[in-house]
Formats: C-alpha cells, sequence, structure tokens
C-alpha cells in the first residue's frame, strides 16, 4: 500500500501563526514542499480574508505556485462559497471539512453539525476534483470534552465516495484509540498534533490500522485557534525520518526538508516545534 504524506504546512501550520505573510512567501514555501518530493502539499484555503487573516489572498497564492509534476496540491474549503473560489483557482484537490461535534462545527464553521454534513454533501456533489473529507475533533473537542467514537464512525460512514481524514486537532488521542478508530471506520487517512507528545507514536498506529494519508507540518507548524494550549501538528520531516526508519518509503528529501524548516525559523524569526532540523538526520549525510 502506497503512503501520501501530506504537508499541511502551508495553510494549517501558518493560519495559527500570529504573524501574516505575504502570498509570494507563502508560494515560496508551497514550492519547497513540492521539490522536497511532498507527494500532497496543502497550499491555501478558502475563508474569509477578515476571518483568518493569515490565509488571505489565496487566488494570489495559487497563482504563484510552480507546479511540479508528481505533487498533487490542494485546498481547503468550509462552505459552498469557499469552494466556489477553489474551483476558479485550479488545484488539484478538494479539501472539505467538518467537525464531529456541535460545538465545535459552530465555533468554527457557524452552522450546526446538521447543517455541516448538508454544507459538505452539496460541495461532494458539485465538485469534479478528487475530494478529501477532514473530520475534526474526532477524539476530542475542546468544547465538549470526549467524543463518542460511534458518532465518528457514523459520520465517516456518510462520505463513502471521498478520502476521509480523521483528525485530531487538539491532540489529546494516544495510540489504540487511533487504532481503534482508523481500524473501525476504514478511513484513508489520520491528521495528528503533538501537543500531548503523542502525535508521532498516533500516526505509527493510523498506519498499522491501514491508513495511507497521513497529514504533517513542516517544522511542526500549527495549532488550533479555538484550544489555545492545543501547539502544533507533527513535523513533516520527522515523521519521514520516523516512517523511513521503520521501512516505510515516503519519497520525500529529507535534507531539502530540514533546510525548508532552517528557512522557514528565519522567516519566522522563532525556533520552531520540531526537532530534526535542528538535530539533524543520522548517520550524517
Amino acid at each position: 500500500m502506497a503512503l501520501t504524506l501530506c504537508d499541511v504546512g502551508p495553510r494549517d501550520g501558518l493560519q495559527n501563526e500570529s504573524e501574516v505573510l505575504e502570498p509570494l512567501v507563502r508560494a515560496d514555501l508551497v514550492n519547497r514542499l513540492a521539490a522536497a518530493g511532498l507527494p500532497r502539499v496543502e497550499a491555501v484555503s478558502f475563508v474569509r480574508d477578515d476571518r483568518v487573516p493569515q490565509m488571505a489572498r489565496a487566488e494570489d497564492v495559487v497563482a504563484a505556485i510552480e507546479r511540479l509534476d508528481g505533487t498533487e496540491y490542494s485546498g481547503l474549503v468550509l462552505n459552498e462559497q469557499g469552494y466556489e473560489r477553489f474551483a476558479a483557482a485550479g488545484l488539484d484537490r478538494v479539501n472539505v471539512t467538518l467537525g464531529a461535534t456541535e460545538e465545535f462545527n459552530r465555533h468554527n464553521g457557524n452552522a450546526t453539525l446538521a447543517e455541516a454534513i448538508e454544507r459538505v454533501e452539496r460541495i461532494l456533489a458539485a465538485a469534479s476534483e478528487p475530494a478529501t473529507v477532514t473530520i475534526s475533533v474526532a477524539f476530542g473537542c475542546p468544547f465538549e470534552g470526549r467524543v463518542d467514537p460511534g458518532r465518528v464512525a457514523e459520520l465517516a460512514g456518510r462520505f463513502e465516495g471521498a478520502e476521509v481524514v480523521l483528525a485530531d486537532t487538539i491532540g489529546v488521542a494516544v495510540p489504540h484509540e487511533v487504532r481503534g478508530l482508523v481500524s473501525r471506520t476504514r478511513v484513508a487517512g489520520f491528521h495528528g498534533h503533538n501537543t500531548r507528545n503523542t502525535g508521532y507514536a498516533n500516526a505509527l498506529a493510523a498506519l498499522e490500522a491501514g491508513a495511507s494519508v497521513l497529514d504533517a507540518s513542516v517544522g511542526g507548524l500549527g495549532g488550533c485557534p479555538y484550544a489555545p494550549r492545543a501547539t502544533g501538528n507533527i513535523a513533516t520531516e520527522d515523521l519521514a525520518y520516523l516512517l523511513e526508519g521503520e521501512g516505510v518509503k515516503t519519497g520525500v528529501d529529507l535534507d531539502a526538508l530540514i533546510a525548508t524548516s532552517t528557512w522557514l525559523e528565519g522567516v519566522l524569526g522563532r525556533r520552531l516545534e520540531g526537532q530534526l532540523y535542528r538535530a539533524g538526520t543520522w548517520p550524517a549525510t
């Protein structure tokens, strides 16, 4: 089974930063990740500029991307208006997201759970591009606490025609929970955060349970705006090092990924959450 490693840094990573980067800088990040051999890069989200200024001018970012064969470029949408912008921009894959709980959907998408489900179904019906459905807070919610696995399984089952990814948005899951829910739902992917230092073990558990898509973020960028203590995603280069050591081929150039994190550290002016870009590969190359 082939593994798709998706870097969500340009979207999920940068949207949680206090600094707003110019579209050309964000496109440069996308280009560096593609050049490092990432099979999929989530480049932008098509949301209101006033609500998420870090993602403003998504179309300008897309226009500045230097497309490479072998990399699939995706964009995230929350509603039909976002999908219309996505379709006009011409990216390869649409990522539609909703939360597993009522309160998270109200805070993140200004909708009830039922309304969010209907939005996703309408977008999937309209989309001509390959589609991913990401179910946020699949393991724990900052507003409702623990999430019933049965609820998540029922929700995942509604989107059989799409690639479904379960997200541990606030980083509360542990491996047996991830292994159990991925196995039960037979979803394609897992999106993990390393808030409580379980993210990498959870990614391996998802892989063991049959997942073929793993999300990660260059340098470990990211978080959740609605859970202030939910620190970043698992770092793409750290995960790739782990997977390669376990005999799982990722197809990425680790040295190029490390160089990208080092560059990004300079852009943001702070140390990133990832560790490999500071420690280096071993044996040293």
